[in-house]
């Protein structure tokens, strides 16, 4: 399955939704199909913010894809499937509309990471959060900056070593991973339109520069990225990481 990114526009609100029935995590493909998706929306003038979210309802997201990881041989292939992470997050921050993350259940690596690279986050009580790269012998290399920017780098330590635990949404709210919390999907739900519909009604062109101002300071993430993603196509060939993603499948 290369898993699904779907676009619903209404009035100047874009939903961005992606799907995969491995719990919401990504392949390369879908890595780029997202990448794809936010890039092009920066041409639609009459949009001014976009809501992304996963489907279902358990996982938000479960970070990259095992399957492929397993698959990879060689540094390009390594290189080539991080970047994707990299390509991604470089999208939300240089995207010209804000993003406001919809998290509705438990978020591992990766989409720790895409929590991060929104600029407002409505999660709920399910919502919890790992950062588990190190137990599989890489690292959360190419999202560290995001995770870092977001949380500061004594909370990213703190979720990165403590590799197998899982963090709570009130931890997440209280280490301001997440913006707004709610005790139900139903609750955020209603809260989230009633927000999108006062944030869209504001002038455009103050919200992009407000964006500019969030994202201030990380113009070199369009070579730091790569060179994290380096770093991980490297460690993913070890026979450490490979036992590691094997013994997690089963």
């Amino acid at each position: 399955m290369e898993g699904q990114v779907s676009v619903k526009i209404e009035d100047k609100i874009v939903e961005v939704s992606f799907y995969h029935p491995a719990s919401n995590s990504f392949p390369s493909v879908q890595l780029q199909k997202l990448t794809d998706v936010l890039s092009d929306l920066n041409k639609n003038k009459t949009v001014t913010l976009i809501v992304l979210k996963s489907e279902g309802e358990k996982a938000f997201c479960a970070g990259a894809s095992f399957d492929e990881l397993l698959q990879v041989s060689n540094l390009e292939e390594g290189n080539r499937f991080f970047s994707g992470f990299a390509n991604v997050i470089n999208a939300m921050r240089k995207s010209n509309k804000l993003i406001v993350g919809r998290i509705h259940g438990k978020a591992v690596g990766g989409g720790v990471g895409l929590m991060a690279a929104c600029d407002y986050v409505f999660g709920t009580e399910k919502t919890a959060v790992k950062l588990s790269e190190l137990a599989i012998g890489i690292g959360p290399f190419v999202i560290e900056p995001a995770v870092s920017k977001k949380i500061g780098t004594t909370a990213m330590t703190e979720m990165t070593l403590a590799a197998t635990e899982w963090k709570s949404a009130q931890w997440a709210f209280e280490k301001g991973l997440i913006t707004k919390l709610f005790s139900s999907t139903e609750e955020m739900d209603d809260a989230l339109v009633q927000f999108t519909n006062q944030l869209s009604s504001y002038n455009p062109d103050a919200l992009y520069e407000m964006k500019k101002v969030i994202w201030q300071g990380t113009e070199n993430w369009d070579n730091l990225l790569y060179e994290r993603a380096a770093i991980s196509g490297r460690l993913v060939l070890s026979d450490f990481t490979k036992n590691a993603l094997n013994q997690f499948k089963k």
